[in-house]
């Protein structure tokens, strides 16, 4: 009897749409559509292993041998079929050995001229005590950046707050700064800013236009729902005022799409009805949604129920987001963009995101902080803009989330997606910024099946959508 042949379930998802069986090649986030006699291997396979000789004999009447054997070959070289070999590891290394950080966050002003009620900002302050970080920090972070990777050829300048152009003056000084900085060492340098949009002038707008920035606007939907939240510091709903500056800042902006970011809190579970207010009725190119499930301020975290209903509500829209695409068209709904983006390039995350990795955020003391939600919180820093990024304390805290050794993420068939989750909703849950995001893994492995689905569905229906719409979103 000869090797004995197992299917590898840890490498292997399968999701039916329609007639066609997609197989979802986990290592490698590949997806493609499994033939006649893939389906026919797997399935015998599924079961218990058995030799290929046996194989061969149980497929004899609908397939030849060598049609056989070279199918067997590919599935062996994918890891979805073992012949008794060792694995290759999946996460080739246990460690971060170095990090090229392409991206400084400058987080340029505590001070926020807003109160919104379910901030996770840790340290944030109202505008007359804002800790305002100052030109030598700033610079000292571009420094920084040029000096850790001096090889990347693009670099990412983000401006962040509280309210960000509550430091304009900053922020003005920088861009010149770094226009000049990056252009005489012959790298591009782009720039990026969240706004609550209040303190948008046409002359501001007009100058990040100039500059092309690019701009998130954080809207939570129409008056109703954005009103709940999204107050001035005496209490006073926002939404009037953001309309009138979103209307003004979409009419002039035209050098980069403008996105709207909504925070989704207890109690608001409506993502169609808000994302049709901001798309259709207010114009933004894209539209996402960030749920509440691990707040510092528990009122405001989404239920468990509400969560659920939030996924089915994403998925009804992720719906519309399809219709519309087998017709060309794109309704901008940034969380399923993003992930059929990630599953037509085949990304593969070792860790959730760049944080660490390719992105620090600098607080106003000049504090090297993982991302921008830990600045002020407890979370020792990685270092100091002046004297450089601990190299060796970041690697190590990154390789705690890179080893998945004994948790649920080791053969999670989404584990190369959403790689443990979120760092921030990890120590703001568990006190542990390393440790799995568990509470919603269900409706996560659900919404990436759906995301499958969708992007099958377009590849066979229409798949100049994907290079019309997808592709370019890498390309500024």
């Amino acid at each position: 009897m000869g090797v004995i042949l197992n299917l590898v379930e840890r490498n292997l998802h399968e999701v039916q749409v329609d007639d066609a069986r997609m197989l979802f090649h986990i290592p490698s986030s590949s997806l493609f559509a499994s033939d006649a006699l893939t389906g026919e291997i797997i399935d015998v396979l599924r079961g218990e292993g058995c030799s290929s000789e046996m194989l061969q004999q149980r497929l004899a009447s609908r397939f030849g041998d060598e049609e056989i054997n070279e199918t067997l070959r590919e599935l062996i070289a994918l890891e979805l079929v073992s012949d008794g070999s060792p694995l290759t590891p999946e996460v080739a290394t246990k460690r971060v050995e170095r990090t090229a950080i392409n991206t400084v966050v400058l987080n340029v002003n505590t001070g926020c001229n807003l109160s919104c009620t379910y901030c996770y900002k840790e340290d944030l302050d109202k505008p007359s005590q804002g800790k305002r970080m100052d030109v030598e920090t700033a610079v000292a972070s571009v420094e920084m950046l040029l000096k850790e990777s001096p090889d990347e050829s693009v670099y990412t300048v983000v401006f962040f707050g509280g309210e960000p152009l509550s430091n304009r003056k900053l922020i003005e000084y920088m861009v010149d700064y770094c226009e000049r900085r990056f252009s005489e060492a012959g790298k591009r340098v782009e720039f990026v800013m969240t706004t609550n949009a209040t303190l948008l002038t046409e002359e501001i707008v007009d100058y990040l236009n100039a500059h092309r920035f690019g701009l998130s606007v954080s809207i939570d939907g129409p008056k109703t729902v954005h009103d709940r939240n999204r107050i001035t510091v005496g209490g006073q709903g926002t939404y009037d005022v953001v309309r009138r500056k979103v209307d003004m800042l979409l009419s002039r902006y035209d050098s980069r799409p403008v996105g709207a970011r909504v925070t989704l809190t207890r109690g608001v579970t409506d993502v169609e009805t808000i994302w049709n207010h901001l798309f259709n009725e207010l114009g933004f190119a894209e539209v996402g949604f960030a749920p509440v499930t691990s707040g510092d301020i528990s009122d405001y975290n989404l239920s468990s129920e509400e969560l659920v209903q939030v996924f089915a509500n994403m998925k009804a829209l992720g719906r519309r987001y399809l219709e519309a695409a087998l017709e060309h068209r794109s309704i901008g709904f940034s969380n399923l963009h993003q992930l059929i983006t990630d599953i037509h390039e085949g990304h593969k995350k070792a860790l959730p995101c760049g944080a660490g990795l390719k992105m620090l955020a600098v607080d106003h003391k000049g504090e090297l902080n993982l991302c921008h939600r830990f600045t002020g919180s407890s979370l020792p820093t990685f270092g100091n803009v002046h004297s450089g990024v601990k190299q060796v304390e970041l690697n190590d805290f990154l390789s705690q989330r890179l080893d998945r050794t004994n948790t649920g993420c080791d053969s999670c068939r989404i584990r190369n997606l959403c790689s443990g989750g979120c760092y921030h909703e990890s120590y703001a849950r568990y006190g542990d910024p390393a440790h799995p995001t568990y509470h919603y893994c269900e409706l996560m492995r659900d919404w990436v099946d759906f995301g499958i689905e969708v992007y099958s569905r377009i590849m066979a229906e229409n798949p100049a959508f994907i290079s019309r719409y997808i592709t370019p979103r890498k390309v500024h």
